[in-house]
């Protein structure tokens, strides 16, 4: 009996022995964990709603909230560039998923590879391979993505529209033919904001005349710039902008969408963070206080876009940064941080019933249409293309001329290695 009582302190001392190392190499995190974004006024709940669920998880972890305003994150892209550059990395920083963190920080070897953590969460079975892709590089997987939003949506208000006897346009050349009766009654036909957000509107004009399948094309360098097809798509442009506001330079997102919900303007096209503003900040209900439609041409069809947070090279608090990172990707955290936000989870076990009307239809939509990237948000292509796109903006907006931008983009593409 005493042989066999020895045998079992033997076993359990040794199966002691094997999880040891597994305990001793995951404490809980203490500290400070500083989380880069952009995330503030309007969408400033929705990253609170985080934190707060993280310092009840993590107690002793010191959560500093560096948020740099600016839309889309043009000002904070900027800071994060010179801390990278110079070797001060932030805990985790929001980018993009896609080209917009892989085509600048991985390639650089900036960011630690999240396979593991992939491996150990489940999350392989839990997010759609499609996104897997877009997150991935044969080396390794590198964010993990905390939303779904969608880049293509119209916005405008039913009682409005009922009012001036229109209906949402399904094609441009529907919107084209009731612009001028809209403005007839002083109203814009379309509202507009500062410089990103035309590059937003563009991406929608131009999926509208190539369709996923060119779209696509475009960003794999077997459709040229210069095809007939995307110079179409420039010319349509040029027509859909002399309906919208000419301050819009001088106005956020939030003012443009702000222009509709007045009955300034008719509609606006804006992602679908849009719904999380009118929604949580403006307090109107969806399908009544406002309405959407996909952008005109673009019926199924879903251009996405998705906020990530990754684990740069040298992250001052390792340990920290994974719980976080291990938080953001649950089922529990993306059901508290996407109805605020206005967006979906990119779960495929996400609860719907916690997301509003349009919510819930846009995860339908996620569900059934052609999926393709946003260019204005990071998906398709590289920091290099997109903060040179600009400049190719400018060209046309200067003078309106197709070709030549046709041609000043097919040029950028080549040297961002998009083209050939």
């Amino acid at each position: 009996m005493e042989t066999r009582k020895w045998l079992v302190l033997v076993v359990v001392g040794l199966m002691l022995l094997a999880v040891w190392p597994v305990l001793a190499a995951s404490p809980a995190p203490s500290g400070k964990l500083e989380i880069f974004s952009w995330w503030a006024g309007d969408e400033g709940p929705a990253l609170q709603a985080l934190i707060e669920r993280y310092g009840k998880l993590y107690p002793d972890v010191k959560v500093v909230n560096a948020t740099v305003t600016g839309g889309s994150g043009v000002n904070a892209k900027a800071v994060l560039k010179t801390r990278m550059l110079g070797g001060d990395p932030p805990g985790t920083f929001q980018v993009h998923a896609g080209q917009e963190l892989i085509g600048t920080w991985v390639v650089s070897k900036r960011m630690e590879d999240l396979t593991s953590l992939y491996n150990q969460e489940g999350w392989k079975k839990a997010f759609p391979t499609g996104l897997l892709k877009l997150l991935s590089t044969q080396q390794g997987i590198w964010s993990v993505p905390v939303n779904i939003h969608r880049s293509n949506v119209m916005w405008y208000v039913p009682e409005n529209l009922q009012k001036w006897g229109v209906k949402p346009p399904a094609t441009w050349d529907e919107f084209l033919a009731v612009a001028p009766a809209l403005e007839a009654k002083g109203v814009v036909p379309l509202a507009l904001g500062e410089n990103w957000t035309v590059t937003h509107l563009w991406e929608s004009v131009a999926l509208s005349r190539l369709g996923p399948d060119k779209w696509q094309k475009l960003w794999e360098g077997k459709l040229a710039w210069t095809s007939p097809e995307v110079v179409d798509a420039w010319k349509l442009f040029g027509k859909v902008l002399a309906y919208t506001n000419k301050d819009h330079s001088s106005l956020s997102w939030q003012q443009a969408t702000d222009m509709v919900v007045k009955g300034q303007a008719a509609f606006n096209i804006m992602g679908d963070w849009a719904a999380g503003y009118m929604a949580t900040t403006l307090k109107l209900q969806p399908g009544k206080g406002f309405g959407w439609a996909p952008s005109p041409g673009t019926g199924g069809a879903f251009m996405m876009l998705s906020d990530s947070f990754g684990l740069p090279v040298k992250s001052p608090n390792r340990e920290a940064t994974l719980a976080w990172l291990r938080m953001l990707g649950s089922r529990e955290a993306q059901d508290i941080f996407n109805p605020l936000k206005g967006s979906i989870s990119p779960r495929v076990d996400s609860d719907l019933s916690r997301y509003n009307a349009y919510l819930q239809s846009a995860a339908k939509d996620w569900r059934s249409n052609a999926i393709v990237g946003s260019l204005a948000h990071g998906v398709v292509a590289n920091e290099r293309f997109m903060n040179d796109f600009a400049t190719v903006m400018e060209i046309f907006l200067s003078g309106h001329n197709a070709e030549a931008t046709a041609n000043a983009a097919q040029a950028l593409a080549i040297q961002a290695g998009i083209a050939h």
